[in-house]
């Protein structure tokens, strides 16, 4: 059986991925969005772009969120619409209109249609800068204290979905990455590896502006831990960490540089890091995940950094 699921901000890089995995195997991804670039999801399905079922809508707009689930007997929410870190610090009011109000206009639909399950995304941003570096992986019972609008946003967000369930019985699950890597992913704080290994497939420098350690997440996984969430939405609404290698960036761009040069990419030190640590644990437990969701893929950091190298040469002929 086809089913239909809202994915709202699918222009963007982990909803790109979300709406593939959902016309890969055969479900209508109604994308709620903006009118703007579709080049990430171009860059994803090619021509299979017209298996996908496009609404212009603004998630400020409740009606239209509504109206557009109703009509297309959606039962589900893949709710990734919002601005990132360096949007939410320039304009801090727009941010909490579009990430908290936003948010609250995908939980009380959720709410009056009386929907399966809603999953979004929250941001492992909710945390604030470590103690020090031995301090110990956060988990899901850590103390969250945010270093900026955007997590502040995000935290909102996590205590108005459990508000939601308490009042009401919207199911929710919320996920919390840290630096998703992958085709796609070419805006915000965290997305100077990616970015890097592109401009290392044509031949151009870059830096990377942060350092210091973080967890590396495959947008592929992270897209698959989004649907298996709303697939199996459990009553409740937990938040969950969400994982993958912990490394320096050091260590990641060693990486990128090896399997470049098995590619027969000529890297030639073109990529540098200058810029200091994220005001985020390096690392976060993600065994509460883990344990929930036993299945969700989880890629080996070599191989998802060759998969994005081996896909970003595809596109650049």
């Amino acid at each position: 059986m086809t089913n239909h699921y809202i994915v709202t901000g699918a222009l963007g890089c982990i909803g790109a991925w979300v709406t593939k995995l959902l016309v890969d195997r055969g479900d209508v991804p109604v994308v709620f969005d903006l009118p703007g670039d579709r080049r990430r999801l171009r860059e994803l399905l090619g021509e299979r772009l017209e298996e996908i079922v496009f609404v212009d809508g603004d998630i400020t707009d409740l009606t239209a969120l509504e109206n557009t689930v109703r009509e297309t007997d959606a039962h589900r929410i893949v709710h990734l619409a919002g601005l990132q870190v360096p949007f939410c610090k320039a304009d801090p009011a727009r941010g909490a209109l579009v990430n908290v109000l936003g948010t609250i206009h995908v939980l009380e639909v959720a709410k009056r249609l009386q929907l399966d399950g809603v999953v979004y995304a929250s941001s492992a941003a909710v945390y604030g800068p470590p103690e020090d570096d031995l301090a110990a992986a956060p988990d899901e019972n850590s103390a969250l204290e945010p270093s900026t609008h955007y997590g502040v946003f995000k935290r909102a967000n996590e205590g108005n979905a459990r508000i939601y369930w308490t009042d009401d019985g919207v199911r929710s699950v919320g996920l919390r990455p840290l630096t998703v890597y992958g085709v796609g992913r070419d805006q915000g704080l965290t997305s100077g590896p990616t970015t890097a290994m592109r401009k290392l497939v044509r031949g151009e420098p870059s830096t990377i502006s942060f350092s210091g350690a973080t967890d590396f997440l495959y947008v592929a996984d992270c897209a698959a831990a989004f649907l298996a969430c709303v697939d199996a939405c459990p009553d409740g609404a937990p938040v969950y960490n969400l994982s993958g290698h912990s490394v320096t960036v050091e260590k990641f761009v060693d990486i990128v540089g090896r399997t470049a040069r098995q590619m027969g990419i000529d890297t030639a030190d073109r990529i540098t890091i200058d810029g200091p640590a994220l005001p985020i644990p390096g690392a976060i437990d993600g065994s509460a995940f883990a344990s929930a969701y036993p299945n969700a893929p989880k890629t080996k950091l070599e191989d998802g950094i060759r998969e994005t190298l081996e896909r970003f040469v595809e596109l650049e002929r």
